[in-house]
């Protein structure tokens, strides 16, 4: 979707980022020294490149997941994977599930609904394009690396989330009731002249789609 942004544009965003102070792991009241899970990837390293596959370059499906240290008092846990290079306020929203089974488990490749993917039955929440599903990264030509930060984390005892939660939702019940984090960055720069082909639609036709 974004891949015929004049170059010149990302290149003049580049300085403007949403920072990696904002995600939603830093306004969470978890701190280092707490509880801490484990989440990974088959497809990427931490801090790694995620590959085209999974970005709008690509298939634009969700990549494999994987967790361990699942605290055994936790009720349900709940994924939300954010863009801290976006070049707005706040990091871009590419996923959000809620309500997922307690415990040690895994998300299979392609289990989020994206563009052309139905993907598995799970109780999804509202992306940056306010849709339910993986929103895969499609960073400004130009603009360089982005991180895109995949946060778990493991909830105590509360109702459950009802329609598509968003963000602050999801913030809040994670301030309210969060026990335990974990945090798996993988990162993505667009190639100059690439063409994307699963990125989702904006919501609405009024004004630029954020970048991501």
């Amino acid at each position: 979707m974004l891949e015929k942004l004049p170059e010149a544009l990302g290149h003049a965003l580049r300085h403007r980022r949403a920072g990696l102070d904002k995600l939603a792991v830093q306004h969470s009241g978890l701190r280092s020294g707490m509880a801490a899970m484990q989440l990974t990837s088959l497809a990427f390293a931490d801090h790694a490149p995620i590959p085209a596959r999974y970005t709008a370059d690509g298939e634009g499906i969700s990549p494999p997941l994987a967790w361990t240290g699942v605290p055994a008092n936790a009720a349900s846990l709940l994924l939300i994977v954010e863009d801290a290079d976006a070049p707005t306020p706040q990091p871009l929203v590419h996923a959000i599930v809620v309500d997922l089974p307690p415990g040690d488990g895994a998300l299979a490749e392609g289990a989020l609904h994206s563009a052309g993917h139905t993907g598995q039955d799970m109780h999804e929440g509202r992306n940056s394009y306010l849709m339910a599903g993986w929103l895969a990264p499609d960073p400004p030509p130009g603009h360089g690396e982005h991180r895109y930060a995949f946060q778990l984390f493991a909830l105590g005892a509360g109702p459950a989330f009802s329609g598509t939660p968003g963000r602050d939702a999801v913030l809040e019940a994670v301030r309210e009731r969060g026990l335990a984090s974990g945090l798996l960055v993988g990162t993505y720069a667009r190639p100059d002249g690439s063409v994307g082909e699963g990125a989702f639609k904006p919501a609405t036709a009024a004004g630029p789609a954020p970048a991501g």
